[in-house]
């Protein structure tokens, strides 16, 4: 692995523990931008160099983005003050958040007209994952230049994968938001009817482990939260499972189908944070489900 200079913007709650591993792992300096200057500082004292937007676009050669959404990227990369200016050392854009697919695309052909090769490279799994280096990786765009930015890429996940051409990674990693989003729904349904029947939640989540309802959704979710009715802020919120839920109702719509279980999922999120859960680990539907103390 050659030691070119990476940057890293974005060094949230699963970005800061995926900077870490591609600190340790690349053997490449790193970089870091965000506005939390406590996360860089924690990344600074690991070894990473503290940084800016600024200061990327003139030292570094591929830059990976963890972001809320395509908003932040399109502004990071092409705003004012954005990474990619004439003159820039920047060839390279590993776009790691997960956003709107049509936005993806007239991004990388924006960037390309720059001279600026660009992946999507959606992560999935949990915080854990990213600190542990074992997140699920899936990419889009060109497969020589996924090549070339692979192992960079698995130092942050244990499973790499090309999909496609640019935006297949985000199309993967959306539909696997929506199958765990739905299945979520169905444990906390089903959490709430049998609570209400007398059976306790933290037994049908045991049980549903031993049977053929057993998923990666019930393991994670269904046993550490949902049966402790326990949502803390700062995991997965509702409102960023709902933003995934729109998107991938927006490719739904976009191709003639009508994703019915998915648009009931998306319901539910919306309903939760219009009730003050917005920033609350997005399983707290369960709350809106269950019987209220008065029925």
């Amino acid at each position: 692995m050659s030691a070119a200079v990476l940057g890293f913007v974005g060094v949230g709650v699963m970005g800061e523990g995926m900077c870490s591993n591609l600190l340790h792992k690349s053997g490449c300096p790193v970089h870091v931008a965000d506005l939390n200057a406590e996360a860089v500082a924690r990344l600074a004292a690991q070894g990473a160099v503290a940084s800016s937007l600024e200061g990327l676009r003139q030292s570094v050669h591929t830059v990976f983005l963890s972001l809320p959404s395509i908003d932040q990227v399109e502004a990071v990369c092409l705003g004012t003050g954005g990474l990619i200016v004439e003159g820039g050392s920047i060839r390279t854009v590993v776009d790691m958040s997960t956003s709107d697919v049509p936005r993806t695309r007239a991004l990388a052909a924006k960037l390309a007209e720059r001279g600026v090769n660009f992946l999507d490279a959606p992560v999935a799994r949990s915080r854990e994952a990213a600190r542990n280096g074992t997140l699920l990786i899936t990419v889009g765009g060109d497969a020589a230049l996924f090549e070339a930015v692979a192992p960079q890429l698995r130092c942050m996940g244990s499973d790499v994968l090309h999909c496609g051409g640019v935006g297949a990674g985000q199309v993967v990693k959306i539909m696997n938001n929506m199958v765990l989003l739905s299945t979520v729904h169905a444990l906390a349904e089903a959490m709430a009817i049998a609570e209400a029947a007398g059976v306790d939640k933290a037994l049908l989540a045991n049980v549903l482990r031993l049977g053929s309802a057993d998923s990666f959704a019930l393991r994670l979710t269904g046993e550490k939260y949902l049966a402790r009715d326990d949502f803390p802020e700062k995991l997965f919120p509702t409102a960023y499972a709902l933003k995934d839920l729109k998107l991938a109702l927006g490719l739904a719509h976009a191709s003639g189908i009508r994703p019915t279980v998915a648009e009931a999922a998306a319901d539910l999120l919306g309903q939760a944070a219009d009730q003050g859960y917005a920033m609350s680990y997005y399983p707290v539907v369960y709350r809106l489900i269950r019987p209220s103390p008065q029925a």
